[in-house]
C-alpha cells in the first residue's frame, strides 16, 4: 500500500508541473536568444536619394531575426518589428532612434524571444520632405512614405510565408500566426496595414492634392503599386519630383497574402479611422496622452524638431474604438490577467479592450519606453526634451509592462496555447466528438471528430508543457499523424477548431 500511495503521489506530481511551470508565450521559458542579422527580405525603390540620383534607386531592405536558443519547435509564432524615425534616416531625422539597432525594440525581439517567438526587425524605405515650404507638399510626400511602409510590412509578411511554403521554413513559424508591432513611426504602419484592405479607402479628401489645376489621390496604384507591394509602379509623364517612366515600387514574393493576425503600436495613429472594417487584425494601442507629435484622440501630426503641421489623424484612442466597434478585439475584450497590468489600463481607456494608455513623466514625455546612450547619440540633447529622465531601467520597465499587457491577449487572438488563458475556450473532447486511436499507439494515431468541427491545427505538448510537434491547416475531420521521434511516454493533444479547442491524453509505447 505505501509503495502504491508513493505512485500515486508521483503521478500527481508529475501532472502538477505543467500548472507550475513557467508557460510558454507568456514567461521567458528560454534562457538565451540566437540573432541572424542582416536577412534580405525584399529589394524595393527608395525615393531617399532622389536629389542625388535625380531617380528612385533600388534598395535592399534588410531585418534582424530574433529566436529562442535551443528551441526544437518548428511552429511558432512570429512578431515583425517596425522602428520609428520619422520616415527619415537616423540621426538626420533629429530623433535619438530610427534603426533596427534601437535599444527599445531590440529588447522587446529579445523579450519576445525568450518567451518562444521568432521576432524580426525590419528596415522600411525612408524619405520624404518635412520642411516643404507648402503643407500640401508635406503632406504629399509623408503619406507617399507611408504607404511604402506599409508596403515594406506587407512584403516580409509575404517573404516568411514564401520560406515556408518553398524554402523548407527556416525560421520555423506558423504562417497564421502573426503579428505586427510598431514604435512611433512604426506605429503609423502596423495602423494603417491593419486597416488598409482596399486602395478606395485612401481616396479621401485630405489625400487629394491639386495637380495642374485638377485634384488628384496623393497615392496612384499606377504610380505607387497596389496596397501590397506586389504591382509595378511606374511614373507618367508630368508626375512631380520623379522623371517620367521611374519605377517606384517592384514586386517582390508574388502569390503569397499578406494577412496578418494582430496589431501592436506603441504611439503612432492612423490615417482615418474609416479605413477599420469588421474582418480585419485585432489591435492593441499603446500611446501617452500627451504625446505632442502624434495625437492621442484625434489631431494634427507635427513634424518633431521644426514643429510643422502636416495632416490630420485619428490616435490610438479613436483606433482602439472603433476595433471594439467592429469586433476585432473579441478574442480578449473585457478580460484581464494576472500580472498584466489590466487594472491599470481599465482605469484609464474608457472600456476599450486592448487601448492601455501610458502615463509619462511630464506632458512631453511621449516615448518612455525608449533610451539611449548619452554620450554617443548626436541627438541626445533633443532627445531629452521630450524624455527627460530617460535611463535603461525606465525604459525596460515600461517595455516589460506592454510585453505584460500583449502576450495573454496574442495568446487568444493567435490561438497560441498558453495554460490559465487560452482556457477558457476548452470544450470537452465528447463535445466535438473527438476519437484519438489507437491509444496507447505504437507508430501512428488517428484524429476525428464529428462534421461541424473540422480541425484546423494539432498541437502535441510533453509533461513539461513543451510544444513538440505541430500540425497546421489541418481543415479536415479527420487527420493521421506518425510518431516519428517522439519518446515513449505520455503526451498533451491540443486540438483546435475555428473558435474553441479541446484536449487529450496520447501515450506512446
Amino acid at each position: 500500500m505505501k509503495k502504491l500511495n508513493t505512485l500515486i503521489a508521483a503521478l500527481m506530481f508529475l501532472w502538477l508541473i505543467p500548472m507550475t511551470a513557467q508557460v510558454r508565450y507568456l514567461d521567458k521559458v528560454f534562457t538565451d536568444v540566437n540573432v541572424t542579422a542582416d536577412v534580405l527580405y525584399s529589394v524595393n525603390a527608395t525615393v531617399l536619394l532622389l536629389p542625388q540620383t535625380g531617380e528612385a534607386v533600388p534598395q535592399p531592405l534588410r531585418m534582424d531575426i530574433y529566436e529562442p536558443a535551443g528551441d526544437t519547435e518548428t511552429a511558432r509564432p512570429l512578431a515583425i518589428i517596425c522602428h520609428t524615425g520619422n520616415f527619415l534616416p537616423f540621426p538626420q531625422n533629429g530623433g535619438t532612434q530610427g534603426t533596427r539597432k534601437d535599444s527599445s525594440i531590440v529588447y522587446i525581439a529579445k523579450q519576445l524571444a525568450l518567451r518562444g517567438y521568432v521576432a524580426a526587425i525590419i528596415d522600411y524605405r525612408l524619405g520624404w520632405n518635412p520642411i516643404a515650404q507648402t503643407q500640401d507638399e508635406r503632406v504629399f510626400t509623408l503619406i507617399n512614405a507611408a504607404y511604402r511602409g506599409v508596403q515594406d510590412a506587407r512584403t516580409c509578411i509575404r517573404y516568411f510565408k514564401k520560406d515556408v511554403a518553398e524554402g523548407g521554413n527556416n525560421y520555423g513559424i506558423d504562417p497564421n500566426k502573426i503579428m505586427l508591432w510598431g514604435d512611433g513611426t512604426g506605429g503609423y504602419i502596423t495602423l494603417a496595414a491593419a486597416s488598409i484592405d482596399a486602395y478606395q479607402e485612401i481616396v479621401l479628401p485630405k489625400f487629394i492634392i491639386n495637380l495642374g489645376g485638377n485634384p488628384v489621390p496623393m497615392v496612384l496604384e499606377g504610380v505607387n503599386g497596389d496596397i501590397y507591394g506586389t504591382s509595378v509602379g511606374i511614373v507618367p509623364p508630368g508626375f512631380p519630383g520623379f522623371p517620367a517612366g521611374d519605377t517606384l515600387c517592384y514586386p517582390n514574393h508574388v502569390g503569397y497574402d499578406s494577412e496578418f493576425q494582430l496589431s501592436v503600436n506603441m504611439g503612432g495613429a492612423i490615417g482615418d479611422t474609416s479605413w477599420i472594417d469588421p474582418g480585419g487584425p485585432a489591435i492593441i494601442s499603446f500611446h501617452v496622452p500627451t504625446d505632442p507629435f502624434a495625437p492621442y484622440v484625434e489631431g494634427t501630426v507635427l513634424v518633431p524638431v521644426v514643429n510643422l503641421p502636416v495632416v490630420e489623424v485619428q490616435g490610438s484612442y479613436l483606433a482602439v474604438k472603433e476595433a471594439n466597434a467592429d469586433g476585432l478585439n473579441s478574442a480578449f475584450a473585457g478580460m484581464s490577467f494576472t500580472g498584466d497590468f489590466s487594472a491599470v489600463a481599465n482605469s484609464r481607456n474608457d472600456g476599450y479592450s486592448g487601448l492601455f494608455p501610458l502615463i509619462g513623466v511630464i506632458p512631453q514625455d511621449s516615448s518612455p519606453w525608449q533610451w539611449w546612450n548619452k554620450d554617443t547619440n548626436p541627438n541626445s540633447n533633443a532627445g531629452l526634451q521630450t524624455n527627460p529622465n530617460m535611463s535603461a531601467a525606465k525604459g525596460m520597465s515600461y517595455c516589460d509592462t506592454m510585453i505584460a499587457y500583449v502576450t495573454p491577449r496574442a495568446c487568444l487572438q493567435l490561438g497560441l496555447y498558453c495554460p490559465g488563458v487560452t482556457d477558457a475556450n476548452e470544450v470537452q473532447p465528447n463535445e466535438v466528438g473527438l476519437n484519438i486511436s489507437p491509444n496507447p499507439a505504437s507508430e501512428v494515431v488517428r484524429f476525428e471528430t464529428k462534421a461541424e468541427y473540422p480541425i484546423e491545427h494539432i498541437y502535441i505538448y510533453d509533461m513539461n508543457g513543451r510544444l513538440v510537434k505541430a500540425h497546421t491547416n489541418v481543415n479536415s475531420n479527420q487527420f493521421t499523424m506518425e510518431r516519428n521521434s517522439l519518446n515513449t511516454g505520455t503526451y498533451v493533444a491540443r486540438v483546435l477548431f475555428k473558435d474553441s479547442f479541446t484536449s487529450k491524453k496520447i501515450m506512446f509505447r
